[in-house]
């Protein structure tokens, strides 16, 4: 067997891995992001405050989210839905699921003041920008909530970025609004949050470009 044909039977593979290491290292993201008790990313705002609400864990209520999200694309798109993103179903279970395993993990991770709360949240940031960057790289399919986004580009005339913080803003009103009706008091949405919607996109643009010189070593 020749070095051309082993690199494109294994080239699917290869992306199906990094897109769940980088799902991997978002959920552990999110977990240290809670565990800092500064306020979530705005994707993850919903979630969490649903959960505290419901009583489920955080990695279930993204689960329930996501397949919500799948069936949005769904409506919005309809006839030109392309089917290949039902993959995003498995692709939350993964991320969900992980969610709670890392919030398992980082039981005993803990801060003394709020310099600690700050660098925990830091870490949260980081590892979801990373996640991001990996999940693009591996360009087998979007994350469900960055689904809608795409879906709306495509149905409507409305750039991808201004979409993306539109989105993000009604998940963050509607955390806002779900917690002061049914929990009396924010939950989830904090200085933090705000950092997250800042800083994510930032960070990307950087470990995109290290995804870049990886993509070529080992996807190509």
């Amino acid at each position: 067997m020749s070095a051309g044909k082993y690199q494109k039977i294994n080239h699917p593979f290869k992306r199906l891995l990094f897109l769940c290491s980088g799902l991997i290292i978002m959920a552990f993201g999110v977990a240290f992001s809670i565990k800092a008790s500064l306020g979530t990313s705005p994707i993850s705002s919903v979630p969490y405050v649903t959960a505290e609400i419901s009583g489920l864990s955080v990695g279930t209520t993204t689960i329930i989210m996501n397949f919500m999200f799948v069936l949005i694309q769904i409506a919005i798109l309809n006839k030109d839905y392309e089917w290949f993103q039902l993959l995003q179903l498995p692709a939350a279970v993964l991320f969900g699921t992980m969610i709670d395993a890392a919030e398992l993990i980082l039981t005993n991770t803990s801060y003394t003041n709020y310099f600690g709360q700050w660098m925990l949240c830091a870490a949260g940031i980081f590892l979801i920008a990373l996640g991001v960057s990996m999940e693009v790289m591996a360009n087998i399919v979007t994350t469900a909530g960055e689904g809608i986004v795409i879906a709306v580009c495509k149905k409507f005339p409305i750039k991808f970025g201004n979409m993306k913080v539109a989105f993000d803003v009604t998940l963050v009103l509607l955390s806002i609004i779900l917690g002061l009706i049914f929990l009396g008091t924010l939950r989830g949405v904090r200085e933090g949050t705000i950092a997250a919607a800042v800083l994510v996109g930032q960070i990307t643009k950087l470990t995109n470009k290290l995804m870049k010189k990886i993509e070529k070593v080992y996807l190509k």
